[in-house]
């Protein structure tokens, strides 16, 4: 085979590639901005518009529910794997947490399922997650693989 036959393959496969990679990188950033949108619509009123939670979040009010924690890397939503963070915010608290059989915990956190679109809880979480820095990041992630294999 000769250098320009090689070349008249590898060139556009590796634009293919690059290009493919710039599509998905600007799709995320598309889904965060929409996400950060969403989050200040639909959640800043309790988790705080900064993603700082509520004061005092680690203890129970006069009825045992835990105000709004923080999301941002103070929090322990990075602790979470996606599947749990997904059903947590569509289903709400005591739903998500009945559904993985834990009954006697009270949460606070209502379900968005009636008022966001499965994609725009997705585009809210990566909002979320794009706050968190790389090492928790990637801390998350590994939840979130360990989270799939005990599914499987």
């Amino acid at each position: 085979m000769k250098i320009g036959q090689v070349l008249l393959f590898v060139v556009p496969v590796v634009a293919l590639v690059a290009g493919g990679w710039s599509l998905l990188a600007n799709r995320q950033s598309r889904d965060v901005q929409l996400g950060q949108q969403l989050y200040q619509e639909n959640c800043a009123s309790c988790h705080g518009a900064n993603l700082e939670g509520q004061a005092n979040w680690k203890t129970p009010d006069e009825n045992g529910i835990l105000p709004a924690p923080p999301h941002d890397e103070t929090g322990h939503t990075w602790h979470h794997g996606d599947r749990l963070l997904f059903e947590y915010t569509k289903l709400g608290g005591a739903a998500a947490l009945k559904k993985a059989g834990i009954d006697d915990f009270n949460s606070g956190m209502p379900g968005f399922g009636d008022v966001l679109s499965d994609q725009e809880i997705r585009q809210t979480l990566a909002y979320i997650k794009s706050k968190w820095p790389e090492k928790l990041q990637s801390l998350q992630e590994q939840s979130t693989k360990s989270e799939a294999q005990s599914n499987s």
